[in-house]
């Protein structure tokens, strides 16, 4: 059976008593008990919920995990990722990666006592050259954010494997549809559910999926203990968007392209960022490790910072806003945005310049978008 149509299966189980072809929303905190500490499956929402049980046995399918969790945020499953690591351990990870993780590490990380190296992963000699003796975990993205930077996973994994590190990566970008990372050997694969997996802009949630019992005990734990769990109503909205993910992803995918190749070679573009262009130069990498190229675009305007500004106030069909992944076309500059609390210096040092613009390409009629994004370009 198809990955998609495991997903509108799991989704669309007629419920036993009534045959709803919906899952019921058990918006409920607690349960009844037949007797003290004797209870039907489940005891209280923080811990489990039949709602949000299904929703995680379809994110475990759709990453083809043992196991998986659903978290309250993406931050919540970053969290829990790293809930393992304790006081006097290291992690090394990327020096372009997700703005809110770069703040997670420099200060609730490290206010732990957990130490990170933050190297350029294009030469994986320095990720080898950063493992410590008290290294536990390579934390990576790929692509990464914003900078579509792809990162070879089952080189990475086997850095890991050889020092007897754990790998963990954000594979939010790709969705379980073009890249499924615990394939290839990674330990654990986060997600913020808030983007491609709900695809509709309207929860905020996380997961993660591991293939080790252990490990999953350790995050299930943590995430029962901070209270990082997610409502039954928004678990519900959740397996209503990863019904169409498949299909979502594809649609996301193919305007992407088209998107990229129209903004190829524009005089008032610098350059564009994407997998799909066989200019890009991970694009061999992609075709390797992915399905697919995704629908994420990025690229640099040939102006500066009031000039990409004027740009992104332009736009009609475009949203100026955070986050990805939904079905209408967002944009933002991560410099002021996504990434602004990145020390310019640093930003800069990886190329997350001022005239950067990271756009999630929605499911829109492609033209109409490409007519957009031309008619904002002639504004500067």
């Amino acid at each position: 059976m198809k990955k998609q149509t495991k997903l509108v299966y799991l989704g669309s189980r007629p419920e036993p008593q009534y045959g709803s072809v919906n899952p019921p929303i058990f918006q409920t905190s607690t349960f009844a008990q037949v007797a003290p500490g004797e209870y039907k499956g489940f005891d209280y929402t923080r811990t489990d919920n039949p709602t949000r049980t299904v929703l995680q046995d379809m994110l475990a399918t759709a990453e083809n995990a043992e196991y998986a969790l659903a978290l309250a945020s993406g931050m919540a499953a970053v969290d829990c990722v790293f809930a393992k690591l304790k006081t006097g351990d290291h992690i090394v990870t990327g020096d372009d990666i997700y703005g809110g993780t770069y703040r997670y590490l420099l200060d609730i990380a490290s206010a732990r006592g957990i130490d990170t190296s933050f190297v350029s992963f294009k030469d994986l000699e320095n990720v080898r050259a950063a493992i410590k003796s008290n290294t536990k975990m390579i934390w990576f993205e790929s692509p990464t954010n914003p900078l579509l930077n792809l990162n070879d996973i089952a080189a990475i994994v086997a850095i890991g494997k050889e020092n007897g590190v754990l790998t963990a990566i954000d594979n939010t970008f790709m969705s379980p549809i073009f890249q499924n990372p615990l394939d290839l050997g990674v330990d654990i694969v986060m997600h913020s559910m808030t983007k491609y997996l709900n695809g509709h802009s309207d929860v905020i949630m996380g997961a993660v999926m591991t293939n080790r019992e252990d490990l999953y005990l350790v995050m299930k734990n943590h995430q029962n203990a901070v209270g990082a769990t997610c409502s039954p109503f928004d678990c519900y909205l959740a397996i209503r968007g990863m019904k169409t993910l498949s299909i979502r992803m594809r649609a996301h995918e193919e305007n992407a392209l088209k998107v990229a190749e129209a903004l190829n070679g524009h005089p008032k573009i610098e350059e564009v960022l994407y997998p799909g262009l066989p200019s890009h130069p991970d694009h061999e990498l992609a075709k390797k490790q992915q399905s697919g190229f995704g629908g994420m675009v990025s690229f640099r305007l040939k102006s500066d910072l009031e000039g990409t500004r004027k740009f992104l106030t332009s736009t009609k069909l475009f949203v100026l806003a955070v986050s990805l992944g939904g079905v209408e076309s967002l944009i933002e500059q991560p410099a002021t945005m996504t990434h602004f609390e990145m020390p310019k210096e640093a930003r800069e040092a990886v190329g997350i310049t001022d005239n950067l613009v990271r756009a999630s390409i929605g499911i829109e009629d492609a033209d109409d978008l490409i007519a957009d994004l031309f008619q904002a370009l002639d504004q500067i």
